[in-house]
């Protein structure tokens, strides 16, 4: 694939885990790669789509960054300059708690061409992979996708409006806020509402807890879940048990 020297930027969602989640633009994009920008929740599968660009791991582990946020600006800026086409690729959707935004505005006030390829947020396809709708007739007119864990590190405020609402709530990023979390949910009455945690979703590793609030943590103790997870708060959590024991019924039929 040809690829261009003409300096310019491409962010890229890459999904949430799973390589076939990529788009095809996104394939298409890192095709034409010079240099590619990675996170550490990109899978390292998507790299093989752009074998001649210079591939530069800029995410961070454990809370230790390779690079700040400044500093990943400032490459962006740079590598397209110096060797043009700059693939900035970050996990799930950047335009959802991904900073790309930021990383865009930033690279346009530099003179550098920036288009935006979006991603599927993990928000959306890590409960759909465990057959947990977010909306459902009867069950969820609606939802909330908010942060755990803000800048200043604590918990978002929307968490108490949502826990007031009849909606279901994704929480991204909110393993650390568990206990504050389930405790607002218990002071709306709530100690029965299900509870999934899905940690690594939709990759190898993916791993799930079912609960209610006023269970979960003992579950996430249980099953030793940690980050990367998503919690998912509703009645919608319901389906996925619903549509196994449909499953076991014409199993059950079929056998007889």
């Amino acid at each position: 694939m040809q690829t261009s020297n003409q300096p310019r930027l491409t962010l890229i969602g890459a999904g949430p885990g799973d390589p076939d989640l990529l788009t095809v633009k996104g394939m298409k994009a890192l095709q034409t790669a010079n240099v590619v920008l990675y996170d550490a929740l990109v899978n390292p599968a998507l790299l093989e789509y752009a074998p001649d660009a210079e591939l530069i791991f800029v995410g961070k582990r454990k809370g230790c960054y390779a690079y700040q946020q400044e500093q990943i600006n400032e490459l962006i800026v740079s590598r397209a300059k110096s060797h043009g086409h700059v693939v900035r690729l970050k996990g799930g959707d950047p335009f959802v708690f991904g900073r790309g935004a930021e990383e865009m505005e930033y690279a346009i006030a530099h003179g550098i061409e920036a288009v935006f390829v979006p991603g599927i947020s993990s928000a959306l396809a890590v409960p759909a992979y465990q057959n947990i709708p977010l909306t459902k007739r009867g069950s969820s007119e609606s939802f909330w996708v908010i942060t755990g864990t803000t800048k200043e590190h604590k918990l978002s405020k929307d968490v108490e409006l949502a826990s007031k609402s009849s909606a279901t709530v994704v929480i991204l990023m909110g393993m650390s806020k568990l206990s504050e979390i389930t405790a607002l949910f218990r002071k709306e009455n709530k100690q029965e509402v299900p509870v999934a945690i899905i940690q690594s979703g939709t990759t190898p590793e993916e791993k799930i807890g079912i609960g209610t609030v006023a269970t979960i943590e003992s579950v996430v103790k249980e099953n030793k879940l940690s980050n990367p997870a998503i919690i998912v708060i509703g009645e919608v959590v319901k389906h996925r048990g619903l549509l196994l024991n449909i499953k076991k019924e014409v199993e059950f039929i079929s056998s007889h």
